[in-house]
């Protein structure tokens, strides 16, 4: 067994559809095992995933019991060679398992992997290369420098900014959304510490592989979609006290004593910021969703595709422009082509990618070319729901039959 692929699922049932969709294309060229490990969801994930993937090996818990445990429960069933780590708010392309295997093949003095990893809208993702935090690169983020100075290597630090998106780069810290790491690395240096319940984990487990020997790796030679704070919204209060919470327990297992008590001091100080922003945006601001108006949704698909995805949109009172040409030889129900529809589109329209005959690699590029205010949805073959995000700060949005 080359490859064993933990997701740990809580309440995404529609974004772990197309998640599952993708993986079983991308294992086409490898061995692979796939273990779902879900925490007491109750959004009938059960009833509405297990009948649909049968190579799946679900495990159902009876409570939440956290992102750590239930990544270990699976870790102690695995076969493969590699263990991959993968959010189930993920699409990942067709040749993302082959080329990261084979880096690692060749490179075995790597203990960890990551991608590249864009959102919905198709913006890069910061934490897809991080470094180790520390209490002059805490301080700079919660200054506001690193925004001020996004590649720079003293107050950029945080996100690596000096490093280039495109290029293979070592790191210290990879995201859990997809981590791909050797068995006989976690052998060595265990797996997840379960004192984390959600976030920092990633991090924890990071620093144990480099102080083991290993090197971190960010790849970015294949790239995936990451929709982000499905499960917890980012920016909320509860993601603020959990987040802060688990830099606290990784501050004070990993660093001196001095160095514990001043970085715990600007932790405190970033709760106390993030949490009052946190407030006031909540009063002020409206959750918003991208399904929540009629928009009206170009669909790019073939005729099968095309028939599903209206099923779906009109189950849920969205409306239908147009199907955009695959093919120049598919002209039945069709506008122009791809590279013309970008004159169609405006901030009230959504742009639908199918995946069969147009490829999960090539919605991945499209994505990263189209205007960032348009709403970017998603379907893949032989599924029954369409998965959205506007940005990796907000809540994604899904239907489903």
């Amino acid at each position: 067994m080359q490859l064993s692929i933990i997701i740990v699922n809580y309440n995404v049932k529609y974004f772990l559809e197309q998640c599952l969709q993708s993986v079983l294309l991308a294992t086409k060229n490898c061995t692979a095992e796939i273990f779902v490990v879900d925490n007491n969801s109750t959004d009938g994930s059960k009833q509405f995933l297990e009948p649909l993937f049968k190579e799946v090996h679900f495990i159902w818990l009876p409570k939440n019991i956290g992102f750590a445990k239930a990544n270990n429960i699976a870790l102690t069933k695995t076969s493969g060679d590699y263990i991959l780590f993968l959010n189930p708010d993920t699409i990942v392309a067709e040749d993302s398992f082959e080329k990261t295997i084979a880096f690692l093949q060749n490179n075995t003095a790597i203990g960890a992997l990551g991608v590249k990893m864009i959102d919905g809208s198709g913006q890069f993702l910061k934490e897809s290369k991080r470094a180790f935090p520390s209490p002059s690169i805490s301080l700079f983020k919660i200054l506001g420098l690193a925004n001020l100075f996004p590649k720079s290597k003293l107050f950029a630090k945080y996100h690596m900014g000096h490093l280039s998106v495109n290029e293979n780069n070592e790191v210290d810290v990879l995201a859990g959304a997809f981590m791909l790491v050797p068995k006989v690395v976690l052998n060595v240096v265990g797996s997840f510490d379960e004192a984390f319940f959600m976030y920092g984990e990633d991090v924890d487990l990071s620093y144990r592989i480099q102080k083991a020997g290993y090197k971190n790796y960010y790849f970015a030679k294949t790239t995936i979609l990451h929709f982000k704070g499905e499960s917890t919204k980012k920016g909320s209060l509860n993601y603020v006290s959990l987040f802060y919470k688990a830099m606290n327990l990784f501050v004070h297992k990993h660093y001196k004593s001095g160095n514990a008590a001043v970085f715990t001091f600007l932790i405190n100080i970033g709760i106390w910021f993030r949490a009052s922003l946190a407030t006031l945006t909540s009063v002020f601001k409206v959750d918003k969703k991208t399904f929540i108006k009629d928009k009206d949704n170009f669909i790019i698909s073939d005729e099968v595709n095309y028939t599903k995805v209206v099923e779906i949109l009109s189950v849920h009172n969205e409306s239908v422009m147009d199907r955009v040409n695959i093919f120049n030889n598919d002209k039945k129900n069709t506008i122009n082509d791809i590279s013309t529809i970008q004159s169609y589109l405006k901030r009230d329209t959504a742009v639908v990618f199918c995946q069969n005959h147009l490829s999960v690699s090539k919605i991945i590029q499209l994505v990263q070319q189209f205007p960032v205010g348009i709403v970017k949805r998603f379907h893949l073959a032989n599924t029954k729901s369409i998965v959205s995000s506007h940005s990796k700060d907000g809540r994604g949005d899904s239907i489903g039959l």
